[in-house]
């Protein structure tokens, strides 16, 4: 089973690498600009700092969640490159919105595209587990008819 999951645990293992990454710029944010927690206001490079790792944050368990799904489901590969293609898309757009928010839109949009795709292997995924499974119908047989 291990070698079903494996890839899928390692891009896990960076996610959450990347995310301790951006916690930690946050907290040598506090230290630069001089804002103590709770306060989530500050100078304007304190802030987009801040946004970038929420921002960040409310989206990783739905990256999460997709990652597992379309890996399990669909394909273990493909789900892991994506993966990864994911969240260097998130670091560049911690790293653009760390600089100027407007630097942030293009990783941002190529990120979402990025889960789209999730999205739809997962669906697929376990659409043909569901048909497969529960009907009897290979997708992949009637396809090749």
């Amino acid at each position: 089973m291990l070698d079903q999951i494996h890839l899928l645990a390692a891009v896990t293992v960076l996610g959450v690498l990347e995310q301790a990454y951006f916690f930690l710029q946050v907290i040598y944010a506090r230290r630069a600009f001089g804002v103590s927690p709770p306060k989530i206001s500050g100078p304007p490079e304190f802030e987009r700092i801040f946004r970038a790792q929420v921002n960040s944050s409310e989206y990783f368990p739905i990256f999460l969640a997709l990652l597992w799904q379309a890996g399990l489901f669909f394909h273990q590969g493909l789900a892991a490159a994506l993966g990864l293609v994911y969240l260097y898309a998130r670091y560049r757009y911690f790293v653009g919105y760390k600089a100027s928010s407007s630097e942030r839109l293009a990783p941002i949009y190529f990120g979402t595209g990025v889960l789209w795709i999730l999205v739809a292997a997962s669906a697929l995924g376990i659409l043909h587990f569901f048909l497969s499974h529960y009907m009897g119908l290979n997708i992949l047989h009637l396809l090749k008819a």
